[in-house]
């Protein structure tokens, strides 16, 4: 499922080498992603205070966020995510291309 909207959320990317790839996603209130599954496992950072909705094709869930908090999933896992906010949302997101950099020495 994909949630009914007519604006998209913005993707900036910010970086993409053998290691990682990072996106920054800003979203007008009510904007989506669309429908999507990530192929890397990958880590989101909230920038803003922001209510995030997410449709995971069964379920629909908000989850209230505050800039600066953080979380991880796995790769592979189809949803859509919305700004349930009445203000602008963005988050960082960091994709894992190679565990290998995320050790440091």
């Amino acid at each position: 499922m994909a949630f009914a909207c007519t604006t998209p959320a913005v993707p900036t990317l910010q970086r993409d080498d053998a290691d990682v790839r990072i996106t920054r996603w800003d979203f007008a209130p009510g904007a989506v992603t669309g429908w999507h599954s990530h192929g890397l496992p990958y880590f989101i950072v909230m920038l803003t205070d922001s209510t995030m909705r997410v449709d995971d094709g069964k379920n629909i869930t908000d989850y209230p966020r505050k800039a600066g908090d953080s979380y991880s999933r796995a790769s592979g896992i189809a949803h859509d995510v919305m700004n349930a906010s009445d203000t602008p949302m963005a988050f960082v997101e960091i994709e894992v291309k190679r565990l290998e950099a995320l050790i440091f020495s």
